[in-house]
């Protein structure tokens, strides 16, 4: 399982709005249009 991550630097370590975890591209994409239409997130593997 993967998730993709999003991290705002230009937000605080702390912030709610530091990092953002999405469940699937669509999700982040989704959020991208709304939010941050330059944004990137980066897909990393869950680990149980």
């Amino acid at each position: 399982m993967t998730v993709f991550v999003y991290v705002n630097t230009s937000k605080p370590v702390g912030d709610a709005e530091h990092v953002k975890v999405f469940a699937n591209q669509n999700a982040a994409e989704k959020w991208f249009e709304e939010n941050d239409p330059e944004g990137v997130a980066f897909e990393y593997e869950v680990l149980e």
